[in-house]
């Protein structure tokens, strides 16, 4: 049944404050879950990062000089920007960040809604624009609970499951058309993909941005 614009707000409203309340008790520092990817640009003076579904404290595991975040909780905080990414673009310019981060936060984002007669791809529409917002050579790093690990379905505000076979979609070439039709317009290349050592049932990804 097809929803209407406010209807898919409140829903999306309601599972991603339940998610960042969650994110906010964690008794571990999601900054210390990260090996750096990209040594030639972690720890850069001019570098910037921002976190997806931040919270209160954007991670910053790349020891940016410039920290930023996207919640859709208001924090009143300057740094942190306010909007629903599964229906919003993200909220800064284009090739603006040399990293973007994702913590436990793709599993929230719908893979498919319907905004009255309109059919939307949400999750592809966000990797368009963390794509966009990356400059060129720029990392996303993301880690979320994947397939098969338990995890990644238990929760029930977990609508996206992840499984290794997903990154393929935004970064192979022999996935490129199949992608291109799915509305995918940015392009990714792999550095890395793992199982996380201590939070086992996390599946991390590694892309690095290509800008032609």
């Amino acid at each position: 049944m097809q929803r209407d614009l406010a209807t898919v707000r409140r829903g999306v409203s309601r599972r991603a404050k339940e998610s960042a309340f969650r994110a906010r008790n964690l008794v571990f520092d999601r900054s210390r879950r990260v090996s750096h990817p990209s040594p030639e640009l972690a720890g850069r003076p001019g570098t910037s990062t921002l976190d997806l579904g931040c919270g209160r404290n954007p991670a910053n595991p790349f020891d940016a000089e410039s920290v930023s975040g996207v919640d859709i909780v208001d924090f009143g905080e300057p740094r942190i920007r306010v909007a629903d990414l599964a229906v919003d673009p993200i909220p800064f310019d284009d090739q603006s960040m040399d990293f973007v981060t994702a913590f436990d936060f793709f599993e929230h984002i719908p893979r498919l809604i319907y905004l009255g007669d309109q059919r939307r791809s949400p999750f592809i529409e966000l990797l368009n624009e963390i794509h966009r917002v990356l400059k060129p050579g720029g990392v996303l790093h993301a880690q979320t609970p994947a397939y098969p690990r338990a995890e990644a379905f238990g929760d029930p505000t977990h609508v996206n499951t992840i499984s290794k076979q997903t990154v393929a979609y935004f970064s192979e070439a022999s996935h490129h058309q199949l992608s291109s039709a799915y509305g995918f317009t940015g392009e990714f290349e792999l550095i890395d993909q793992y199982w996380h050592h201590r939070l086992w049932y996390h599946l991390v990804w590694q892309l690095r941005a290509v800008h032609k």
